[in-house]
């Protein structure tokens, strides 16, 4: 495998504090011998966990780089027993632009891995990610919300795992961070997600959907603040206690879980998130943006529970996720 071209500015083996960059040569018209740098900061502190801290792997959705920046701020290492890796920005190109994709390579970041040393600017960075990071790491919490086109009750996720003791470590992880709703996720497609990189090495792994719709709020950045301490607490990172709060458990235990539209048009909203239906009932309906007279469609939830997620935008098109309703444990 060839050498991965990004330098830290940081040493992951020094105690401390330390700020610093990711530096990725990047070779373009307006800086010929450039780069690009990747905010990190690292707090080090004798023997103990590694804990690998993401956000803005999608570079529209802002709780996790608010709660992170936060933390790379204020943690003391005389607080901390073994090692926090910071990277609030990790598609940073994503994050400057506030898309969701990369400017540069229009590539997904959670796609993506393991990457390629010798691939595109977001290539590189999960190459990095996947060689140099996730084998220091004990556990992975990779912060995401809904970006501008999704909306979310605010939830911490783990996956169902082959493994079972693999997966109650996870599943542990995710109820101490402590969000409103504990989520077990179902993905669409995890080929290329940082979360399967992290959870096929055996790490503790962690994600979120804190919101969404291109924004944050106070309450999903104060949800975000604490549910990472909470997490570094229980792995033994930080002292203390975690902050106990209540969360209702929920489930996708199918694809049935999802709604796709297949039309394109204006979405009128039939229920509102964290609403409970019914299977069948009607969760929105799409009216033609072309012309008036005509009747909208209808779509209906296929398993009773709650409004999950919902699309965001008011205008909807063809194949995009309608909303996801989750089944109540």
């Amino acid at each position: 495998m060839k050498p991965s071209p990004i330098v830290p500015t940081v040493d992951f083996d020094a105690g401390g504090v330390q700020h610093g960059f990711l530096r990725l040569p990047w070779s373009r018209d307006e800086s010929a011998w450039g780069n690009l740098m990747i905010p990190i900061t690292v707090v080090s502190n004798g023997e103990g966990p590694t804990a690998l801290l993401t956000g803005a792997s999608h570079g529209d959705e802002y709780e996790g780089p608010v709660a992170l920046v936060d933390l790379a701020r204020s943690l003391d290492p005389a607080d901390v027993s073994g090692r926090v890796i910071i990277l609030p920005f990790l598609n940073y190109p994503a994050f400057r632009a506030g898309r969701r994709l990369s400017p540069i390579d229009a590539a997904n970041m959670n796609r993506i891995f393991p990457g390629q040393p010798d691939g595109t600017v977001s290539q590189k960075i999960a190459d990095f990610v996947q060689r140099q990071f996730l084998p220091l790491a004990d556990v992975v919490l990779d912060f995401h919300s809904g970006g501008k086109t999704l909306d979310f009750v605010p939830f911490a996720a783990a996956h169902a795992l082959p493994d079972q003791e693999h997966e109650a470590r996870c599943h542990a992880a995710r109820d101490a961070f402590g969000a409103p709703y504990s989520m077990t996720m179902l993905e669409i497609d995890a080929v290329g997600m940082l979360d399967t990189a992290a959870e096929e090495l055996g790490k503790v792994f962690v994600t979120t959907e804190l919101g969404g719709a291109g924004t944050a709020t106070a309450r999903s950045i104060a949800i975000a603040k604490r549910g990472v301490r909470n997490v570094l607490i229980h792995s033994g990172i930080l002292a203390g206690e975690v902050v106990q709060s209540p969360s209702t458990r929920l489930d996708m235990p199918s694809a049935d879980c999802f709604v796709f539209s297949e039309t394109d048009g204006l979405i009128e909203p039939c229920v509102d998130l964290g609403d409970r239906v019914a299977a069948g009932d009607v969760i929105a309906r799409v009216h033609s943006a072309t012309r008036t007279g005509e009747a909208p469609v209808d779509y209906h939830a296929r398993l009773s529970g709650i409004l999950a997620a919902r699309h965001a935008p008011g205008l909807i098109g063809i194949g995009d996720c309608l909303g996801v309703v989750a089944t109540l444990v």
